[in-house]
This record gives structure tokens, C-alpha cells and sequence, in this order.
């Protein structure tokens, strides 16, 4: 039987809340190039559920790894680091 409790979880920043109950979030993480050894700032997207709509454009939120909650979301938001002012 698998382990339940460790799901990857990230930090980022909401770009898009314009759908109900989903907000975009853009994570970014540093990678060192492998020739020239600088560090390339890398970007992703992920969709994930918000249940209650309480996160605005603008808020870092932690997302967790969930199972697939539709065709494109597979995070949920677990909690809001900090409010856009």
C-alpha cells in the first residue's frame, strides 16, 4: 500500500481566479545551466482548486498534489501564504 502522506507541495503566485472554484498559479524555480553554471529562472503553470474562491490575482498560495479533479487540474490549494494588497 502506497504512502498517502507525501504529495509534492509548491509555492506560487495566483496570476488568473476568473474561473469559479479554479485559480491559475504560476511557480517559478531556478535551474543552473549546465555549460555556462548561471542560474535560468524557469516558469510553469498549474490550475488548481480553490473550493471556497477566497484567493485573488496576485496571493502566494501553496498548492498540493491531488488526484485529478478535472481534465487540467490535478492541485488544490492548501493554503494562502500571503494576500495581495
Amino acid at each position: 500500500m502506497k504512502n498517502r502522506g507525501l504529495k509534492r507541495q509548491l509555492v506560487g503566485k495566483v496570476v488568473s481566479d476568473k474561473m469559479d472554484k479554479t485559480v491559475v498559479v504560476l511557480v517559478e524555480r531556478l535551474v543552473k545551466h549546465r555549460l555556462y553554471k548561471k542560474f535560468i529562472r524557469r516558469q510553469a503553470k498549474f490550475a488548481a482548486h480553490d473550493e471556497a474562491n477566497s484567493c485573488q490575482t496576485g496571493d502566494k498560495v501553496v498548492i498540493t498534489e491531488s488526484r485529478p479533479l478535472s481534465r487540467t487540474k490535478r492541485w488544490r490549494v492548501s493554503k494562502i501564504v500571503e494576500k495581495a494588497v
